[in-house]
């Protein structure tokens, strides 16, 4: 997978994406990583790539002129995402779709956003990761490609370890434990160390339910509507 980020801060990246296993992906080759400073498409000696909000208002705006002229040298293709809190709500599904690129290019916003005309000119699909506002677009594209690189084929090592995870079902994972067996008084279930693995599995899966409908119902009634179909 080839990323390419358009930002205004290039020597963020790869950022945290350059650790653990998305980092020893990018030295496997696995996926690799272009940045583009927008902030070079500028028109003055000043550098300037925002301006006022028409109509008014607090904060600037990213001019089009400049973010257009940075897309027309650079972008050559494939999915064009914009990181907006606007935008479609990220998730596991959205995580796989992505994973299944082979190039991705994000514009990573600043100040009050982009201006209107460029996601239009360009048919820019909008994700957001959740429902706050972080002071830029950065950050919340190294969370969602954290996300998508670690379901790229061999990055997990045992690709299996994916499936067993929290949202991949539709509901959260089951409680993890491991050695020692007993610890400050407290111990493993019985059930885990019986080598029935049916058993196992069916703990697992009551565990998943019952923690889903406690600490999110929102997520208990998709899975149960999603069996009545």
């Amino acid at each position: 997978m080839k990323i390419k980020f358009f930002t205004l801060y290039p020597e963020i990246f790869p950022g945290f994406l350059g650790y653990s296993l998305t980092g020893k992906a990018l030295a496997e080759g696995k996926w690799s990583y272009e940045t583009v400073n927008i902030r070079d498409y500028a028109f003055d000696k000043y550098g300037s790539v925002d301006d006022t909000p028409c109509g008014g208002g607090a904060g600037m705006v990213m001019r089009p002129d400049v973010l257009g002229a940075a897309l027309k040298a650079s972008y050559t293709g494939g999915r064009l995402v914009y990181m907006s809190p606007r935008g479609k709500p990220f998730n596991q599904a959205k995580a796989h779709e992505l994973a299944g690129e082979t190039e991705i290019s994000v514009i990573c916003g600043r100040f009050e956003g982009i201006d209107e005309r460029v996601l239009e000119a360009y048919a820019i699909e909008e994700i957001s990761i959740g429902d706050y506002v972080l002071t830029g677009g950065e950050q919340a594209a190294m969370v969602m490609f954290d996300a998508v690189i670690r379901l790229l084929p061999g990055v997990l090592g045992n690709d299996e370890s994916a499936l067993e995870e929290s949202f991949e079902d539709g509901l959260l994972e089951y409680p993890q434990y491991t050695r020692p067996i007993e610890w400050e008084g407290r111990t493993v279930p019985e059930i885990l160390l019986s080598g029935h693995h049916q058993k196992i599995n069916d703990w697992r899966k009551e565990q998943s339910l019952t923690i889903t409908k406690n600490k999110r119902p929102d997520l208990f009634k998709k899975y149960l509507d999603s069996k009545k179909v």
